[in-house]
């Protein structure tokens, strides 16, 4: 099986906590890959994998530049995801309360619009919280991981 993580940064960080994962969990899938966002849309999830959105939030709550088109793509040509499966690593700062970790929400909320399935509660991270985010998110994906494997190896293909 293969976990596709796929990346919306500003600052990187997100890309960061993304490679602390694929280090930290090689002893669980087969093949992990770190995909950058970056001029994606929506024609990425036909590939069968596990997904795992790992973003940032912008701005006004706003999905990160670079994963601007696989969001809006989501919108703009819509299709059943019904076969999808994911899970959500939600980075943000606590310090603006109003619109904390939407660029994660708003990923899981359009992927379920669409008839994906996530796995697992959202993974939230607030950067004033004074730990890295990629060793908190290694260590729940390393628990978030067997479970989702375990959902994918029922779910018939």
């Amino acid at each position: 099986m293969k976990l596709k993580i796929l990346v919306g940064t500003m600052t990187s960080t997100a890309d960061y906590v993304a490679q602390a994962i694929q280090m930290a969990c090689a002893d669980f899938v087969e093949q992990i890959e770190v995909v950058l966002m970056d001029g994606l849309d929506i024609s990425i999830f036909d590939e069968d994998a596990l997904y795992l959105i790992c973003t940032s939030t912008y701005g006004s709550g706003d999905v990160p530049d670079n994963a601007r088109s696989l969001y809006e793509s989501m919108d703009s040509q819509p299709k059943y995801l019904g076969s999808v499966r994911y899970g959500v690593i939600a980075l943000g700062d606590r310090t603006y309360t109003q619109t904390f970790a939407f660029g994660g929400k708003k990923f899981d909320e359009r992927l379920q619009g669409l008839g994906a399935q996530r796995i697992g509660e959202v993974f939230i991270h607030d950067a004033t919280c004074g730990e890295m985010p990629e060793e908190l998110a290694s260590a729940w994906c390393r628990e978030w991981l067997p479970q989702a494997i375990a959902v994918m190896n029922k779910t018939p293909a």
